[in-house]
């Protein structure tokens, strides 16, 4: 037998052409089912503007507001411009193709916009989070290519099939950086 009438306590209203099948619901209690639903569901779409954290224009929109796709940043809140900005220590993997050859530089630094500004490079292969210590470790784990003195490793399969496990999945180191520079901050509080 199909219910006429709605299924919540107290309600006699006629059930709607509109509820889901098998529950029959008012078209009262369907509308307050479903904005509860979209309370949880966001809908992708364009910020009004970057997002302040990471700079996405990509956004989620929900009925209580709108979050970055990319960092979860509640769009229209302002950091707070007496902190400083979160610290994420990133190794770095640079390519460079000249006349001394095809070679990787492998760094470190804390802000890789104004370092990578700072040196000579064709491409950006890859990020991966860590300090000087690991730093350390990838010097030491190719070393036997390593240019004396310096930074800068010969391409070896070896090499770029590490860098290539660092990228895996990332189309743009830079959204992995300010991915990472967003959790910082969302750890910090």
């Amino acid at each position: 037998m199909v219910a006429s009438s709605c299924c919540v306590p107290g309600c006699a209203a006629d059930v709607a052409s509109a509820a889901p099948a098998g529950v029959p619901l008012c078209a009262g209690h369907v509308t307050l089912v479903a904005d509860a639903a979209a309370e949880h569901l966001g809908v992708e779409d364009v910020l009004p503007g970057p997002c302040p954290m990471c700079g996405s224009r990509i956004g989620v929109r929900f009925p209580t507001g709108i979050v970055c796709a990319v960092c979860e940043w509640r769009y229209g809140e302002v950091p707070d411009a007496d902190l400083a900005p979160p610290r994420v220590d990133v190794v770095y993997y640079l390519r460079m193709r000249d006349d001394f050859g095809d070679r990787i530089k492998i760094g470190t630094t804390t802000n890789p916009r104004q370092r990578l500004a700072a040196i000579p490079q064709q491409e950006l292969l890859g990020f991966e989070r860590g300090d000087r210590t690991l730093e350390r470790r990838r010097h030491a784990q190719f070393a036997a290519t390593r240019y004396a003195g310096t930074e800068w490793f010969r391409v070896t399969p070896e090499l770029l099939e590490h860098v290539g496990v660092v990228a895996a999945g990332v189309s743009d180191p830079w959204e992995l950086h300010a991915r990472w520079r967003s959790e910082a901050l969302a750890l910090r509080g």
